[in-house]
């Protein structure tokens, strides 16, 4: 077994306890799990929708996201001591008990679909709720230690917030929000590899069977290329079913050449400091295509 990662940074500085569980709810992560739940919420309409809908939706599936993270960074503590890039969380460092953490994600998880239960719909807590399993057991527990497409398998979870904001709207999950869903499935991959390959050390070291770990820095350089050229085709998916205008496609066409450019420059002139712009303009990437749906919803009708 790998020794835990240490650092002087890490130990002279201790934070205080509501700054530690505010660290286990990972808050970019949901931060971005949340913004396009809500984009999924304003799709689902043509108008605005409910504001009491809007709030408890928003707050529900961002109380479950966050018990989802809390309750994965309770599962990886072992493994995040032996990464530089999580050595620093409270359950890694071993500042917060087992039983607090779990408690803690526990009570948000209940708090988050008592919510959504009472003041949203049942589908959209099932449906959030079964993402929370997917996420925090089937791809935390099984999936993440078992197999190098654990990324495109468990991001089947990942990708759900979209289908969870029109739920709440619509009270089904329609064929569009499943086209929205299907477009963050896609682009887990080249995300997250983007990042697996300057950290396959981390990986390696923490014994995860990561792509790059398991078949190769160009193995997966390839396939990160690859997976960017798949999603393009996929975000124009939108445009082809009527769901959005052209507002949407010049934006989803730019973003898409974009990420296929660095997802090819990463293939054949690979380095550290491309895979970590990479894995940046990805996120940059899904957060401007779900805004350019955003405004095409709005924007598209006063211009016809």
């Amino acid at each position: 077994m790998s020794p835990p990662v240490s650092s002087p940074a890490l130990t002279q500085h201790r934070p205080s306890r509501w700054s530690q569980y505010y660290a286990l709810t990972k808050p970019r992560v949901v931060q971005l799990i949340v913004f396009c739940a809500v984009i999924g919420m304003l799709l689902a309409t043509p108008g605005w929708p409910d504001w009491r809908v809007l709030i408890a939706g928003t707050v529900g599936i961002w109380l479950v996201a966050s018990a989802a993270a809390a309750f994965n960074c309770l599962v990886e503590r072992e493994i995040d001591r032996r990464m530089r890039r999580t050595a620093w969380r409270p359950t890694a460092q071993g500042e917060l008990a087992d039983r607090h953490t779990l408690t803690f994600s526990g009570g948000l998880c209940a708090l988050g679909c008592t919510i959504l239960w009472f003041w949203v719909n049942p589908l959209t807590m099932a449906l959030t709720l079964a993402t929370f399993v997917g996420y925090a057991i089937v791809y935390t527990v099984v999936l993440k230690p078992l197999t190098p497409q654990n990324i495109v398998i468990g991001g089947a979870s990942g990708a759900m917030p979209p289908v969870l904001g029109w739920a709440a709207v619509r009270g089904e999950a329609g064929p569009e929000a499943w086209l929205l869903c299907l477009i963050i499935f896609l682009w887990t991959p080249p995300h997250f590899w983007a990042l697996a390959l300057y950290r396959a050390e981390d990986y390696a070291r923490a014994g995860l069977p990561m792509l790059p770990v398991t078949h190769g820095a160009a193995f997966t350089q390839l396939h990160v290329f690859l997976y960017t050229v798949v999603l393009f085709a996929g975000t124009l998916l939108p445009f082809a079913y009527g769901m959005s205008g052209w507002i949407y496609l010049a934006a989803a066409v730019a973003l898409g050449v974009a990420f296929m450019v660095y997802g090819f420059r990463l293939w054949r002139d690979y380095s550290d400091a491309l895979a970590r712009r990479t894995f940046r303009f990805s996120i940059l990437h899904l957060s401007l295509l779900f805004a350019a749906l955003l405004v095409d919803h709005y924007l598209s009708p006063l211009l016809a």
